[in-house]
């Protein structure tokens, strides 16, 4: 049996709060999924198509990932066109299903991505060429400049430490990020004064395994609110 995780959007705070559009997606959602298998969770968001930082998403795309579970949308539409969220999802192996478009997959994403990435390549092949003739020509570019960095010193350094705490920003990311969908949860139950231990048997109860398919203990909860 496939186990689904399902995704519904609509683009304005008034759909949202009226419903529009969002019963409709559930109940295709609904349809299409018992027919196929189980839905594990749904995850609603009221956000326009075009912006790719959507914390629903990202919370249904983790538990999908966590889950092994096939994300399902009622339309394509209602994912994005944009060109950094296609790259995400393709490179989040997370599999998804249309119920508009059941022929629409991974490939379909991995398509549209690689067209994204020609276009991509080739604007990058231009501007590489620009700066080589401009080379050519004699002219020093960037910090390779004569006197560049000079009585700046410490843009520099301020440039370096931003860039070190931007890594360090980007791994803890990358280590919550399966499991974003929880942490709100978590932090919660916490604050509430919930022990570690009872955290860790609440989501085993909820259903939520590790991305191993364990059952949670006090130590990996805490490694998580620390991360």
């Amino acid at each position: 049996m496939t186990n689904y995780i399902a995704y519904t959007r609509v683009s304005t705070k008034k759909q949202g709060s009226s419903g529009l559009g969002l019963e409709a997606q559930a109940s295709a959602v609904t349809n299409f999924v018992n027919g196929h298998g189980k839905l594990l969770a749904s995850y609603c968001e009221v956000e326009s198509g075009k912006k790719s930082d959507r914390p629903e998403l990202a919370r249904a795309l983790a538990h999908a990932r966590r889950s092994k579970a096939v994300l399902v949308v009622a339309k394509m539409d209602r994912l994005s066109r944009n060109v950094a969220f296609l790259s995400a999802l393709m490179e989040s192996t997370v599999e998804f299903q249309a119920v508009d478009n059941p022929h629409a997959n991974r490939l379909t994403i991995h398509i549209l991505a690689a067209i994204a990435e020609h276009e991509a390549k080739a604007t990058s092949t231009r501007t590489k060429e620009a700066l080589q003739a401009a080379k050519a020509r004699g002219t020093k570019l960037g910090s390779n400049r004569a006197g560049h960095w000079e009585g700046r010193e410490h843009l520099r350094q301020a440039g370096l430490k931003k860039a070190i705490k931007a890594a360090a920003l980007a791994n803890r990311e990358s280590r919550i990020g399966i499991y974003s969908d929880l942490v709100p949860l978590i932090k919660d139950l916490r604050n509430q004064g919930v022990t570690l231990q009872a955290i860790a048997a609440k989501l085993t109860e909820l259903g939520h395994e590790t991305r191993r398919g364990k059952a949670w203990n006090h130590v990996q909860v805490l490694r998580l609110l620390r991360a």
